[in-house]
């Protein structure tokens, strides 16, 4: 069996000590140690990372170039095309993208992060081509909300067609653009929808599409996105709710400066026991996606917490000795936890080889 090298190191240490104190046999140890290696460098993840960076990389390569003042005016003598051009291109690059993603899916199998590169060029080139579509219908309009709209199914059909979760998510992240983009627009004569400002609509949004997620009787073509649902509708939900706490239900930021930190105490309150019961509710239904978000949420809202009531009030050297003591309790205490789990993980292993 191969495992980290952390985990190796550990579980090492650990027979040797029970060899020491006789609750081993050295042949038992001898086994125990032999059944086990040292995993090696994980070339799946950096290939993973390499490409998400030369994405972005490609996109930092586009914005200095379009910031470069020589190549603006070249740009600009060429600008004279016309948007229904440009859209149009943006679409035909974008169906090459999709189609030699699809292919290379088939063909190089393997080579998962390449391939979903690919996915997500062309669905890059779709939100492109929509954007000058829509300059070209209705140059004039202040309301976008309705790119995002017609974004939602064409990525949700592409993501379906495709089996995609990467192109799902997009067409998640669009309706969650439509939503938040259409409610400003009906909303920017007082800044508030329905009583609610910008962040408390986004924890409503994000609450909806939990229940989506989380409702049984999704199809079962439909059911390799339910999970991908739900994680963008906890990171829609948790991400609003950390927002809210901070901002309150204010719409103006002038409104929000002239109040102190803690009058908004309710609304950090509100945030930390959502956190917590999401986090319970995680570990008693053995939830692992609700555990995680519960458990990192309620860590980043008593950060946040700490940030805002004592940056002003104490001495630098207190606040951040302070900041390193509690961050070193709660990696000991991860730690701690990570090795019961890890054990109790080896224990289990045994009992099943056992039997």
């Amino acid at each position: 069996m191969k495992i980290d090298g952390d985990k190796a190191t550990f579980l090492k240490e650990t027979i040797e000590r029970w060899e020491r104190e006789g609750l081993l046999s050295k042949d038992k140890a001898a086994e125990l140690q032999n059944s086990f290696s040292v995993k090696g460098f994980d070339w799946q993840k950096l290939a993973q990372y390499a490409i998400y960076i030369s994405l972005a990389c490609g996109v930092f390569a586009l914005g200095s170039l379009l910031l470069d003042k020589q190549l603006s005016r070249l740009l600009a003598s060429l600008y004279n095309t016309p948007n229904i051009v440009i859209a149009l291109i943006s679409l035909a690059l974008a169906s090459y993208f999709l189609w030699i993603g699809n292919k290379r899916r088939k063909n190089k199998a393997q080579q998962i992060f390449s391939n979903e590169a690919m996915l997500l060029a062309g669905v890059l080139l779709i939100a492109n081509a929509l954007a000058y579509f829509g300059k070209t219908v209705n140059k004039d309009s202040e309301n976008y909300a309705l790119l995002f709209l017609i974004a939602v199914p064409i990525y949700g059909f592409l993501g379906f067609y495709f089996r995609s979760k990467l192109i799902w998510c997009f067409a998640l992240f669009s309706l969650g653009a439509w939503f938040g983009t259409e409610t400003s627009y009906l909303s920017r004569a007082n800044f508030y929808f329905l009583g609610m400002n910008f962040p408390l609509r986004f924890v409503c949004f994000g609450a909806l599409l939990i229940a989506i997620a989380k409702f049984k009787k999704w199809s079962p073509p439909l059911q390799t996105f339910q999970k991908a649902t739900y994680f963008i509708g906890m990171f829609y939900g948790f991400s609003a709710l950390w927002l809210l706490s901070i901002f309150g239900n204010f719409g103006r930021i002038d409104d929000w400066y002239k109040v102190s930190q803690l009058s908004l105490y309710p609304w950090a309150l509100l945030s930390v026991v959502i956190c917590i019961i999401t986090g319970y509710l995680g570990f008693k239904f053995k939830d692992e996606m609700a555990r995680e978000f519960g458990a990192t949420f309620l860590i980043i809202n008593l950060y946040t917490r700490f940030f805002e009531y004592f940056w002003d009030s104490w001495h630098k050297a207190v606040f951040f000795s302070v900041l390193a003591l509690s961050f070193w309790l709660v990696g000991r205490k991860a730690e701690t936890i990570w090795n019961l789990e890890f054990l109790k993980e080896q224990s289990a292993k045994k009992s099943n080889d056992e039997f």
